[in-house]
Formats: structure tokens, C-alpha cells, sequence
């Protein structure tokens, strides 16, 4: 495939919709650039990530129409080209772009195209001998096995559900090889860096080409210069103009929660959490509670304990309500190694990140020892008074029997995760974080921890913390949980004055 050519196929259709249906089509500079290196001889899969309504979708549908013609310089007989999507309504958008831009083809060429709707979405080019054919299929790898695609769209790839996905897009790039056929993998970003979209974005790998518009993160929703990077197409006249962008981000910001969270990942492009249920904090909300230099360890601290299960994740933190200084570490077994782990947790090399930020440890063989690890968590804080150890008293029994026999001295704090005690808990650490009395240094276990961690709600819209994927690891959020909230009871009672005696 030729970019030029490509390019030239291009600028000679016309709009199909919008303010400026009809005019011709004149490609913005980013559009350019993705072009020029996705159909590069050198390419075989090309990665673009963009905010939502800048006219990606619409630019490949165009690629696409441009390669069932055979106008991209690509001379094989019996084209197939696939757009791979989420649901086939979400193809269906892709295949509107290529019959849309096709109403503005010479007329020989429409009558040689036939428009199919059932029972699935396709459009066959009979001419320079028959037989091309352009395909919606969705997020189902089984139907795409055993074809043989020259061109494939994967649309918004960063969305797809994970195992479905996975499978199409298997499917999808084992197919390609056989015509030495190209992939464009186009969406707006993943919510986390592990995700397999993230990941063809972020790994250097040879035939790959790569253009992210991604603004850098924990800048305001309304910055106008990152809401330029992530959105060119407003700035060329495409899709939102810059005015509705910023006064989007403001009325998001307003509204706090789910809105803003969304706003970041559909129009900013950033890598956050689309979680739509009752998240226990935002990214921007705990954003707000990490600071370089965190405050000092000053007075008594309170310890929360979250033990893991025999091969899970068990997490320690550490609150000094005074200050409201916060320190959360993270503990696995050694087996399996952090980046095996990892994989099978669906984060990818996140744990081993952790670790090289001293986030992270490994205790033990195939599990954490209990006693071993409780030594180890309070050496983290040897020489400072503790004023409590808070801890979930289903694990009563058996972190009972490793404080006996290590021996350790404290007030012991038992608190439940159903929805009576966790309800309360959850509310009092919300409340200590927007008042401002958590803070933290920058740390990837709670980003990860929180991004993972979400709310149900009984009908009496009591709080129980829960995992928002099979795979998240919560543990250093519950820990948070327990030691701050068990901080804001022991600041909230009122200090007791000694009695004076009383003579009769």
C-alpha cells in the first residue's frame, strides 16, 4: 500500500457529514502522519490513539474504501477488508463513514459496489475482477477465523471486552500474515497501561507504528494546551471546537465523580478508569491527596492489616493522624515471580514497578508467612508509639495466633467488611481525603489499588468495599481504609480530663 496514493484517493472524496458535509476532504497534518506511517512498506500494524471526535473512525473508513478499490496501490485479487469492533453496532459506524464517503465516487465505480445490511454488514466491489469485499465483525474471535484479510480495522480497540477482544484481534493479525495484509488499531486510550492497546502503544516492537495524542497526567480537565495535544482534529476545524472542549471539562469538573473520570478518558485521552459504578475515589480525588513531600511522622501511628489470602496480596498502612501522613507497602509470595504475576493479574510489569519503587516486597515461598511478615510490617515503624492495629476480624483466628506468637504489644482494633463496619469505614476515609487530612507520597500501589476498588451499596445504601475486576488487587486500599478510618474516631473522641476529688 502507497501513502501518497492514498492520500491523493482521499482528498478526492468528500464529506459525508457534518457541518461541512459536502466540501471536499482536506486532511489535517495529524492525519497526515498517520498515514505516511501507517502504510509505510516497512509496517504491518499501526496504533492511533486520540480523543473521541477527531475523526478517526471516519479517516480509516476511508483507508478502508480506499484499499476495497484498490486505489492504495495494493494490486491483489479478491480484496477483503475487515473492521473488527466492540458490537455490531459499533461497526456499524465504520461501515456508514465507507458508504457515506462512497456517494461521492465516480459513477461507474458506485454501481460496481453493493451495499449489504443482513446478515451482516458488507460491501462487495465487483470491479477489477470481482470478488473484494469489505466486513464488519464483532468482538467474536470465532468468527474471524480462516480468513485472510489484506486490510484490518481494529475500532476502538482500547474498549473491547478483554477475552472477546483478545480473540479478535488474534484472529484478526494471524490472517493478515497470510496476504502480508496491515492492521490499523485506532481507539481513544485504555484504561490502564496493561491493557493490550496500551501496550502496542507503549512496547517498541519492529513493524509497528505508533502515534499517541496523550496529554501528561494530573493536569487540570480545562488546560487548554493538553486539550490541543489530545484533540488536533479541533484545532483543523474537526469534530468539537476547543470552546465546547473547555466548557465540557468545566461542567465536568463541577459535576466531580463519574463525569470528570469520563472526560478524561473519552475527551483528554488519558489512561484512567471508565468505572461507571460507585467508585471508593476517583483519580482525581486521590490525585489530590499525593504530595511530593509528604508530612512528617509526628505523634501516634495506626496500623491497618489487610491479609491476603494463602497466594494473594497482603498490604500493610500506615496513618499518623496528626499529620495525616499515609504509607501503604504491599507483600507477595515469591512464587510465582512479580512478572508472572503480573501477567496473570492483567497489569503486565506493574509489580515489578512497585517493587523498584519500594512499594512492593516478596516474603515467602508459596505464601506469606503471617508471623514473618507482621514482624516486618512493624519494623517499618520501629520507634514510633503505636496507637493502634486495626484489622478485619475475619482473619481474627489466624492473625491472632501470629501476634501471640510474635509477641507484639499494641491495641488491637477488629473491624468487619460487611456492610455495617465497612459502610463506616468507607464514608470516614472519604471524608478524611476531601478534607484534606490524607496525604501521600505518589505512590503506583494505591493508583492501582484505587482504580481497582469500588462501592456496593445494600438498600439502606450502607458501603461495602469490592473489587471492580476479578484480578484487581484492593488490598492496600482496604489496609487504607482500616488505619485512616480507625485515625478519624480516635481524633473525633473527646479527649478525657481526669476527675478532681471531691472532699465532703
Amino acid at each position: 500500500m502507497n501513502a501518497a496514493a492514498a492520500i491523493a484517493f482521499l482528498e478526492r472524496l468528500r464529506v459525508p457529514e457534518g457541518p461541512r458535509a459536502g466540501q471536499p476532504l482536506r486532511l489535517a497534518p495529524f492525519q497526515r502522519q498517520f498515514v505516511g506511517g501507517a502504510l509505510s512498506d516497512d509496517v504491518s500494524v499501526a496504533a492511533l490513539s486520540i480523543g473521541r471526535g477527531n475523526a478517526k473512525t471516519a479517516l480509516s473508513a476511508g483507508i478502508g474504501l480506499g484499499a476495497l478499490l484498490g486505489k492504495l496501490g495494493d494490486g491483489q485479487p479478491k480484496r477483503e477488508i475487515v473492521i473488527g469492533a466492540r458490537t455490531r453496532d459499533q461497526g456499524r459506524i465504520g461501515w456508514n463513514f465507507v458508504e457515506g464517503l462512497s456517494r461521492t465516487l465516480p459513477t461507474a465505480t458506485r454501481k460496481a459496489l453493493t451495499f449489504r445490511r443482513a446478515p451482516r454488514l458488507e460491501i462487495e466491489f465487483e470491479g477489477d475482477g470481482g470478488g473484494h469485499v469489505l466486513r464488519v465483525i464483532p468482538a467474536d474471535g470465532k468468527s474471524a477465523l480462516g480468513g485472510a484479510p489484506t486490510l484490518a480495522i481494529l475500532d476502538e480497540r482500547g474498549h473491547w471486552e478483554r477475552d472477546k477482544g483478545d480473540a479478535l484481534e488474534h484472529a484478526l493479525l494471524s490472517g493478515l500474515g497470510k496476504r502480508g495484509g496491515k492492521a490499523l488499531i485506532i481507539s481513544t486510550s485504555a484504561p490502564d497501561d496493561a491493557h493490550p492497546f496500551s501496550r502496542w502503544l507503549d512496547e517498541e516492537t519492529p513493524g509497528v507504528y505508533r502515534q499517541e495524542h496523550r496529554p501528561a497526567p494530573s493536569l487540570p480537565a480545562d488546560d487548554l494546551e493538553s486539550l490541543m495535544l489530545a484533540n488536533p482534529g479541533a484545532v483543523a476545524g474537526i469534530g468539537a471546537s476547543l470552546e465546547w472542549l473547555q466548557a465540557q471539562a468545566r461542567r465536568a469538573i463541577a459535576r466531580g465523580g463519574s463525569t470528570l473520570t469520563s472526560f478524561r478518558l473519552y475527551n483528554r485521552n488519558e489512561r484512567v478508569s471508565g468505572e461507571a459504578r460507585d467508585v471508593l475515589l476517583t483519580v482525581d480525588e486521590w490525585l489530590r491527596c499525593e504530595a511530593a513531600d509528604a508530612p512528617p511522622r509526628t505523634g501516634p501511628v495506626v496500623v491497618g492489616i489487610d491479609l491476603g489470602g494463602s497466594a494473594s496480596m497482603s498490604a500493610a498502612a500506615f496513618y499518623w493522624p496528626e499529620t495525616g501522613r499515609l504509607e501503604v507497602h504491599g507483600t507477595f509470595p515469591s512464587k510465582p515471580s512479580l512478572l508472572d504475576r503480573g501477567q496473570a493479574d492483567g497489569v503486565g510489569n506493574r509489580y515489578e514497578l512497585m517493587r523498584d519503587r519500594g512499594e512492593l516486597a516478596t516474603l515467602g515461598d508459596q505464601t506469606v508467612p503471617v508471623a514473618g511478615w507482621l514482624v516486618e510490617v512493624l519494623r517499618h515503624i520501629e520507634g514510633q508509639p503505636i496507637a493502634a492495629v486495626c484489622m478485619d476480624r475475619y482473619k481474627q483466628s489466624e492473625l491472632g495466633e501470629a501476634i501471640d506468637k510474635t509477641g507484639i504489644r499494641a491495641p488491637l482494633v477488629w473491624r468487619g467488611q460487611g456492610f455495617r463496619d465497612g459502610g463506616e469505614d468507607c464514608e470516614r476515609f472519604r471524608r478524611a481525603c476531601y478534607d484534606g487530612r490524607v496525604r501521600s507520597r505518589p505512590s503506583l500501589l494505591l493508583r492501582s489499588a484505587f482504580a481497582d476498588a469500588v462501592c456496593l451499596r445494600d438498600p439502606a445504601n450502607n458501603l461495602k468495599l469490592a473489587k471492580a475486576r476479578s484480578n484487581g488487587r484492593i488490598d492496600p486500599a482496604a489496609a487504607s481504609v482500616l488505619a485512616v478510618a480507625e485515625g478519624a474516631r480516635m481524633v473525633g473522641r473527646a479527649a478525657k480530663k481526669p476527675r478532681q476529688a471531691v472532699w465532703a
